[in-house]
């Protein structure tokens, strides 16, 4: 029934709370669930489960202008570029979901494209804010925590978007760093953008 619900997505037993459907979990840290924020609403009754798993349209204007800046500056022949949520499969206890995830068609082979998620590291990561209820964990310690088994896994690169903040995080095996969301950042070579003058640019009060 899992299986059929979400292709790939193993839940451990253990991580199961029979109360939450699991529909509603986002992805698997370390055997633990972490469901999609807002879940609580779902279960009074005053959303429907569509309703927390969507993200805000600033959230969305934001990942599709990365996209587009992927798109016109890597090697397609090179690199898969995986949006709506694509999902990273790193063992029994760890199930993760990103906004984008750039894989290096070497590593994610055309036979390993199917119906479950991927089992490779990706080249990059790129997530906009935080998409999961935090109730016993601080946003820092999820950031941390996600961003390690990320890099440990074997990915290049992670990158954070934050628009509460305004910050961007960068994380590469050795190397963190977090600064102003006004400042060029490089997503891959020859990949550049700058959120803030990109949000400028186009009149929003976010930028």
């Amino acid at each position: 029934m899992i299986a059929s619900l979400r292709p790939g997505f193993d839940i451990p037993e253990n991580a199961l709370e029979e109360s939450i459907p699991t529909s509603l979990i986002r992805e698997i840290i370390d055997g633990k669930p972490y469901y999609f924020k807002g879940y609580p609403d779902v279960l009074a009754g005053n959303k429907d489960a569509e309703g927390v798993m969507g993200c805000s349209t600033l959230q969305a204007f934001i990942v599709t202008f990365l996209v587009r800046v992927l798109l016109r500056s890597i090697d397609e022949n090179q690199y898969f570029i995986a949006t709506n949520e694509p999902g990273l499969h790193i063992d029994r206890k760890n199930n993760l979901a990103s906004d984008i995830m750039v894989f290096d068609y070497n590593i994610l082979t055309i036979d390993q494209i199917n119906l479950n998620y991927a089992q490779v590291p990706p080249a990059m990561c790129i997530e906009v804010d935080t998409r999961v209820e935090l109730q016993d964990a601080t946003e820092s310690e999820y950031v941390t925590l996600k961003t390690m088994k990320l890099l440990e896994f074997g990915a290049a690169k992670v990158i954070w978007f934050f628009t509460e903040t305004k910050k961007v995080m960068i994380a590469t095996p050795g190397s963190w760093t977090t600064f102003d969301w006004n400042h060029e950042v490089v997503l891959m070579p020859g990949a550049l953008c700058n959120i803030g003058q990109y949000l400028r640019s186009k009149g929003s009060k976010y930028a």
